[in-house]
C-alpha cells in the first residue's frame, strides 16, 4: 500500500510541476519554466505515453522560445528538436495523436529560424556562431547538406581551421557538390526574398497570397570551393603534405587557379627547412661535411622543384611582381645566373 501512495504522490507532484512550468512559460518566463521541467523530467519516465507527449511538447516549446530569444540558440534548438521528436515517438507508440502535427510544424519552423539565424550571424561577421547554427541544422536534417557546407565556410572565416577541415573532409566523404537550383519568391509582407525547397512548395505559398515574384537561381558545383578551402586550411595548420595533396586536387578541377601554383611553390620551399636545420647542426668533421653535401644536394632538388609551379603562375599572370621576385630568389639560391639575368631584365 505504501508504494502505491508514493507513486500517486509522485504523479500528482509531476502534474503540478508541469502545470507550474506551463504557467511560467505563458507569463514569458521560459528560463524558469525549463528549470522546473528539467527537475521534473525523471518523473516522466514511468508515466503513460500520452503524458510523456504532453511533457515533451511543452519542453520543446520552452526550448524553442529560448532559442528564438537567442539564449544559447544553437544548443536549445537542438534540444527542442529532440523533444519534438520524442512527442512524435510516444504518440506513435500510444496511437493517440494530440501534439504530433504541432510538433512536426514546430520542427520545420525551427529549422527555418535556425537557418535564417545562421545567415544573419554570417552577414554580421559572427562566423563562429553562424557555423555552430549551420552545423546544428545539418545534424537536424542530414539530407540538407548545404548546411554542412555553410558550417565549413563559416569556420573558415572564423579561422577555426580544425572544425573547417573536419566539415570539409566530411563533405568530400559524402561526395557533396551543391550543384542545383534554388527556388526564390518575395514575401509580400516583409518584401524580403526567401528560398523554398521545391517549385511546388513555393507555388503553394504564392497561391495563398503570401509570396510573389518567383525566380530560379542555378547553383554551380562547390567541389572547387571545398578543395580550395581544404588546401588553404591545411596550409594554415602547417600540414604541408596534406595541403600539397589538396592543392593538386584543386588543379584537377581548375588547372588555371594561380593561387594553387603559388602555394605549391611555397610548400616546396618550406619543406626544405628540415634539411636546413640538419645542415646547421653538423660540425666540421670529414664525415659531417660529406653528410652536409648530401643534404645540400637534396635541399637544392627541393628548391628546384618549385620552379615549374612559379613558371606556370607567370604564364597565368605574366605581370605578377611577387611571383617574379620569388622565382628570382630561387634562381639565385641555385646559382642559375642566366635564368636570373633573363627574368630580371624583363622586369
Amino acid at each position: 500500500m505504501l508504494s502505491i501512495v508514493l507513486i500517486n504522490v509522485g504523479v500528482y507532484s509531476q502534474k503540478s510541476q508541469i502545470k507550474d512550468a506551463q504557467t511560467l512559460f505563458e507569463k514569458g518566463k521560459p528560463e524558469e519554466a525549463i528549470g522546473i521541467l528539467k527537475k521534473t523530467e525523471y518523473l516522466i519516465l514511468n508515466a503513460p505515453d500520452e503524458e510523456k507527449s504532453e511533457f515533451y511538447f511543452l519542453k520543446g516549446n520552452v526550448l524553442k522560445d529560448l532559442a528564438i530569444k537567442n539564449i544559447d540558440a544553437a544548443n536549445n534548438f537542438t534540444l527542442a528538436s529532440e523533444s519534438y521528436q520524442d512527442v512524435v515517438l510516444y504518440e506513435n507508440e500510444s496511437g493517440k495523436y494530440k501534439f504530433s502535427v504541432k510538433a512536426t510544424l514546430a520542427l520545420k519552423d525551427m529549422k527555418s529560424k535556425l537557418v535564417n539565424g545562421a545567415m544573419s550571424d554570417f552577414k554580421a561577421g559572427n562566423f563562429k556562431e553562424s557555423g555552430e547554427k549551420s552545423y546544428k541544422v545539418y545534424l537536424f536534417d542530414k539530407k540538407d547538406t548545404l548546411n554542412l557546407f555553410n558550417a565549413a565556410a563559416s569556420y573558415m572565416n572564423a579561422k577555426d581551421y580544425d572544425l573547417a577541415i573536419r566539415y570539409l573532409e566530411e563533405l568530400k566523404k559524402i561526395k557533396y557538390s551543391g550543384k542545383g537550383t534554388i527556388y526564390y519568391a518575395t514575401n509580400i509582407k516583409t518584401k524580403e526574398e526567401d528560398a523554398f525547397i521545391s517549385p511546388k512548395a513555393r507555388e503553394s505559398f504564392i497561391q495563398a497570397g503570401l509570396y510573389e515574384k518567383p525566380r530560379n537561381e542555378f547553383v554551380p558545383s562547390k567541389k572547387f570551393d571545398i578543395a580550395r578551402h581544404l588546401a588553404y586550411a591545411y596550409l594554415e595548420k602547417d600540414d604541408l603534405a596534406k595541403s600539397e595533396i589538396a592543392y593538386n586536387n584543386v588543379l584537377e578541377i581548375d588547372p588555371n587557379f594561380i593561387d594553387a601554383y603559388i602555394n605549391l611553390a611555397y610548400i616546396k620551399l618550406q619543406s626544405k627547412k628540415t634539411l636546413v636545420d640538419k645542415m646547421d647542426a653538423l660540425g666540421n668533421s670529414k664525415k659531417e661535411m660529406l653528410e652536409y653535401d648530401k643534404l645540400n644536394a637534396q635541399k637544392d632538388d627541393i628548391v628546384r622543384s618549385a620552379i615549374p609551379y612559379l613558371k606556370k603562375a607567370l604564364v597565368i599572370d605574366p605581370k605578377s611582381i611577387d611571383v617574379k621576385k620569388t622565382l628570382l630568389g630561387v634562381y639565385r639560391a641555385l646559382d642559375m645566373t642566366n635564368e636570373y639575368n633573363s627574368l630580371k631584365a624583363g622586369m
